[in-house]
């Protein structure tokens, strides 16, 4: 056993230096590892890279904006990935954020664990200590690829320069493969830098003595020789194939005899159903042209437009209770379907999603999927709608489903014209804003009882105009996601709902808004409070500890950022819409807006859970 490993130790060395012998270092050449980085990054598409800087990855940064690839820097690290999260989401390419090594990775990871919750196909890039020095005391060394391994769908640590190309290339087609998620790649500096920096840094200060000095010196130089070598060869920067799972001929035909069977069917629509490679548009007639009532989530809200008939709101437990078939399209089983006890057990199932795991959860315990496909949603959707063309859903469901939606609505909008002890009625104010919202808006939801509220009143004008979180609830997204779709989308006016305690997260980000130029608007409900969480707090256990804030003077802030800041209350109540529409125009001028609405307490959201 000796002897093999001996020999396999020989032939590694042997090829190793094989390879070296027949490849090529140029040593005098000017190039370096961030160029390559660029290159792979620009023949995908990539049109932005978030960042904080850091000296680990300037070479990288420098490479793109030469290439025109847009470098945008924020104020913290996990906004970078979280403005790279709204870009794949919105764009349907990868989303990439680069940061420096040590603290700048761990402050992205829980960013990076919403990504993967939420299903959004991310690159991080991260700075690393020189491949030689890593485990030996370097600055911001620490072992990253164990941090990142559990969240991400591939890590991988490059180590040499000619490495890099084929690395980018394999984990850009993994994001985007199976069920889309984060992907992770570390570059220590020394693959990064020009040959004659690395040099320096690896040289010798002195003519080396005695034996182990020249031995010292001769692994040096074969280890930079490695590390160099085949560098500047000519590879393929295009983009690999991407795997999408998809529902064979025998599910798509077995689920079109449920639903052609089916009298009281509906449909509840997940974010997996925005994915590419179809057309959110392409959804949206193959629902309409079904004719199903839906129920809409996470980033398919606004799928419908509007004010659809299909579009139901309100009651979705009674709906669920009475319908005869339910089709999960991207939708999962966990706490916001309450594991799925919600389901009726006499109805017909069918669940559609990409990832295994997603698509049987709780299916042990709570419901059985008649028909249980792993899949691309939207596609599937297309594809029912085709072999059910003519046939529609009874046009009565749908309609009494509606009736029932109308009369919730019309209570709440009761509640919304109730006077509150102090201060401005919440709901009365979200839905002044819902009448005014131009019909590009996109909302970005950032909170928890104020957003909750909003999650009810608001409605999203058209497909992937709604970025929330996810099934993580992370608060502190608004910057990020607000920065994202406003590079992407320059022309929509984007809206960022905060509860006055998330907003704690990213006010900074404003002064990104104002450097960057791409101006928003931040509405902010200030109730001096964590009230989803005081709401159950204090009946259950009797004190409000660490759940009390202060009316803070939020729009100073944004003023002192480069922003413009609107303090809104009571003796302002007349004069909202025209302090909205004020606020759009400034907007529309170039100022990031941010709204401070002092807002009173209301019994709208009783009984609803923060954990």
């Amino acid at each position: 056993f000796k002897k093999k490993i001996e020999q396999l130790a020989i032939l590694f060395t042997t090829s190793k230096y094989l390879f070296l012998f027949f490849s090529s270092v140029y040593r005098q050449s000017p190039r370096h590892g961030g160029e390559s980085v660029a290159d792979v990054l620009r023949a995908h598409g990539v049109k932005f890279v978030f960042t904080l800087v850091g000296g680990h990855i300037s070479p990288i940064l420098v490479a793109c904006e030469k290439l025109g690839i847009r470098i945008v820097d924020t104020r913290h690290e996990a906004t970078a990935v979280f403005a790279a999260d709204a870009v794949a989401r919105l764009s349907g390419t990868v989303g990439v954020a680069a940061v420096t090594a040590g603290p700048g990775l761990t402050n992205t990871v829980t960013a990076v664990k919403n990504a993967q919750m939420a299903e959004s196909p991310l690159l991080l890039i991260g700075g690393a200590a020189a491949t030689l020095l890593q485990g030996r005391g370097a600055l911001q060394d620490i072992d990253q690829m164990s941090l990142f391994k559990p969240l991400c769908k591939f890590c991988a640590s490059v180590r040499t320069v000619r490495e890099i190309v084929p690395t980018v290339r394999k984990a850009l087609a993994i994001a985007q493969s199976g069920t889309p998620g984060p992907v992770f790649i570390e570059f220590p500096i020394d693959t990064l830098y020009p040959y004659h920096v690395v040099e320096k840094e690896f040289a010798p200060k002195n003519t080396p003595k005695g034996l182990m000095g020249k031995i010292i010196a001769w692994y040096l130089q074969n280890h930079l020789s490695n590390l160099f070598a085949g560098a500047w060869e000519t590879c393929d920067l295009s983009p690999l194939s991407v795997h999408i799972p998809h529902a064979t001929e025998n599910e798509v035909q077995r689920c079109v005899e449920l639903v052609s069977r089916a009298k009281k069917p509906v449909i509840l629509l997940g974010s997996q159903a925005t994915l590419p490679p179809t057309p959110a548009d392409d959804v949206r007639k193959a629902l309409e042209s079904l004719g199903i009532p839906c129920f809409l989530g996470g980033m398919s809200r606004g799928m419908l437009g509007k004010n659809s008939p299909l579009h139901i709101r309100q009651n979705r437990r009674d709906a669920l209770k009475e319908a005869d078939l339910v089709l999960l399209a991207g939708t999962v089983c966990d706490f916001r379907l309450s594991y799925g006890k919600v389901l009726n057990r006499q109805s017909k199932i069918i669940a559609v999603n990409r990832d295994r795991s997603q698509l049987l959860k709780n299916s042990d315990m709570f419901w059985k999927p008649t028909v249980a496909i792993q899949g691309d949603a939207g596609s599937f959707l297309l594809r029912l709608s085709k072999a059910l063309k003519g046939h529609r859903c009874p046009e009565e469901w749908p309609r009494i489903l509606k009736e029932g939606d109308t009369i919730k609505e019309k209570a709440n909008r009761a509640k919304a014209d109730e006077k509150t002890e102090r201060h401005l009625n919440p709901l009365s104010v979200l839905h002044r804003v819902d009448e005014l919202l131009a019909e590009d808006s996109i909302l970005v939801a950032d909170g928890g009882d104020f957003v909750g509220s909003a999650a009810y009143i608001m409605r999203p004008r058209g497909p992937i105009r709604w970025l929330d979180p996810g099934a993580f609830g992370t608060l502190g997204v608004g910057g990020g996601f607000a920065l994202g779709a406003k590079l992407c989308r320059p022309e929509s006016e984007v809206w960022i709902v905060y509860g006055d305690g998330s907003l704690g997260y990213s006010v900074a980000e404003f002064d990104t808004f104002t450097r960057h130029k791409t101006p928003v608007i931040a509405l902010v409900g200030n109730d001096a409070c964590w009230s989803q969480i005081s709401r159950e707090q204090v009946p259950l256990l009797g004190s409000n500890v660490a759940c009390g804030l202060a009316f803070t003077d939020y729009h100073i802030v944004a003023d002192g950022y480069g922003g413009k800041g609107y303090l809104i209350g009571r003796e302002d109540e007349s004069q909202l819409d025209d302090i909205f529409k004020k606020a759009q125009k400034e907007c529309r001028e170039g100022k990031a807006i941010l709204l401070n609405v002092l807002i009173g307490k209301t019994s709208f959201r009783e009984g609803s859970i923060s954990v």
